[in-house]
């Protein structure tokens, strides 16, 4: 059903890579997903994807406070330096703009090649979305990417063998919207697209499409739905009760999302 579909939309979702190196010299590295929206290098994304960003301002101005001051505490946790890289090694995007409350961040990568993007999404109209529809979601989950640290040139490295870095899709419906709040200025409804199935860890920032490659959401976080009966099981002699959930995937509303680009005078296309 979705072969069509993910053709369309392997073309318009990339890898992101976040690595990070702390105070006390470790690296950590993972994947998430992006959408590039437009020919002019709009991008949107989970915002939780930004978190360790905001954490690393945070960071440097502690770090400088130390460095400023005779005797304060060492925090061997500080990101001392941070990187997001956007599919390609010539992508910067120095601002974004985050609707926080509802996962959702978006940006332009400087001097963009259109030609990066074979085929540009097109966005399902709010109108016009029916529950119970079958959609699936696209990201780089189960993919391990180690980074190092060259102090010499300053900047992360990766082995040229985690390229390219292969995509996953799963299946599943549209089973009923998410309102969790308003924004205080009432211009938005912080609104979430529920599938029956889990994103799963590097979906974050992904899409979620239908049969034709048009984003209903970005894959935004995974609930867990109570079922109400706990089996019991016997483990070493032992009967342990197993509590039974229902994994969900939430997405960011494409109602929201097309708001906020509106807001922010982004380009795009919708059916």
């Amino acid at each position: 059903m979705f072969s069509k579909a993910y053709k369309i939309s392997s073309q318009y979702t990339h890898p992101l890579l976040i690595s990070n190196r702390f105070y006390d010299g470790t690296v950590t590295s993972g994947v998430g997903s992006f959408v590039i929206i437009n020919k002019e290098g709009w991008i949107a994304t989970a915002g939780h994807i930004l978190d360790s960003l905001l954490t690393y301002h945070k960071h440097q101005a502690e770090i400088e406070q130390y460095n400023a001051k005779t005797g304060a505490k060492i925090d061997p946790k500080w990101i001392s330096n941070h990187s997001i890289w956007f599919g390609a090694d010539h992508h910067f995007i120095r601002q974004f703009h985050i609707l926080g409350e509802n996962d959702l961040a978006i940006g332009k990568i400087e001097n963009y090649n259109p030609d990066f993007v074979k085929t540009y999404p097109v966005f399902k109209d709010p109108r016009k979305l029916e529950p119970g529809t079958s959609l699936c979601k696209l990201g780089y989950p189960f993919y391990d990417v180690k980074a190092t640290f060259d102090e010499k040139n300053n900047q992360f490295r990766f082995d040229p063998s985690v390229f390219p870095i292969p995509s996953f899709p799963i299946d599943g419906i549209y089973t009923r919207n998410i309102i969790t709040g308003k924004s205080p200025d009432g211009k938005f409804d912080y609104k979430f697209l529920e599938t029956s199935t889990p994103g799963l860890r590097g979906q974050s920032g992904g899409p979620t499409f239908d049969k034709d490659g048009k984003i209903w959401a970005i894959q935004s976080q995974t609930h867990h739905l109570p079922l109400g009966f706990s089996p019991t099981i016997k483990k070493d002699d032992k009967e342990i009760e197993e509590n039974q959930f229902l994994n969900v995937g939430w997405g960011v509303h494409v109602e929201a999302i097309l708001r906020f680009l509106d807001e922010k005078r982004v380009k795009y296309q919708v059916d």
